[in-house]
């Protein structure tokens, strides 16, 4: 799991919760569950009988009687709130994966496709074991009929650059296209080197 998923996931999570709570509360009190089935919820607990509000006019005066400063930090929490609600929302929206590719073309052959996934894994694993290679990271994004592949390699301080990138081309994006039947798969390629242990003169 990424990072990326494993912040969805846990966003997702915690808006659950609070939603969940909050539907609780209302559906305890408007249905005045606690004095039918004789249940005593804590001390200060809100929304508590059908006539009870979240926020009452005592509340309501002790908190504006604070100074000029809390109702502009109560617009600027929510608008806070709004803006990153609406960042994650444009996040999520931009995010640009294929999920599955049809495997032969567009339409795909006989159903048959191939996780996006499964594709980078399997480049990545096929080109980390390259020579002079260290660590190779693939991603595809795009779209299911125009896919696109980023490969990050890691080169050892004694490997060729160029020897590298041919070998790339050559293997694993060549099977890589053989697999899928695509022939004209775009890919980035970024090179980068790895930083090597000084050595201690002795």
């Amino acid at each position: 799991m990424t990072q990326r998923a494993a912040l969805n996931r846990s966003l997702l999570a915690l808006a659950g919760l609070v939603l969940l709570g909050g539907g609780l509360l209302v559906l305890f009190a408007g249905l005045d569950l606690y004095r039918r089935h004789d249940l005593i919820p804590p001390t200060g607990w809100p929304l508590i009988t059908p006539d009870d509000v979240l926020l009452g006019s005592a509340d309501r005066a002790r908190w504006s009687s604070q100074g000029w400063w809390w109702w502009p930090a109560v617009i600027a929490a929510l608008v806070l709130a709004a803006t990153l609600a609406l960042w994650w929302l444009l996040a999520q929206l931009s995010r640009r994966r294929p999920g599955a590719l049809p495997v032969g073309g567009t339409p795909p052959q006989e159903g048959v496709e191939l996780r996006d996934r499964a594709l980078s894994n399997a480049i990545a694993s096929e080109a980390g074991a390259l020579p002079g290679v260290e660590h190779a990271a693939v991603r595809i994004t795009g779209r299911p009929a125009h896919p696109r592949t980023r490969v990050k390699l890691t080169l050892t301080p004694q490997a060729a650059p160029g020897a590298a990138l041919g070998a790339l081309c050559e293997g694993p994006l060549s099977t890589a296209r053989r697999s899928t039947g695509r022939p004209d798969i775009p890919t980035e390629v970024r090179l980068q080197v790895a930083r090597h242990k000084p050595h201690r003169a002795e």
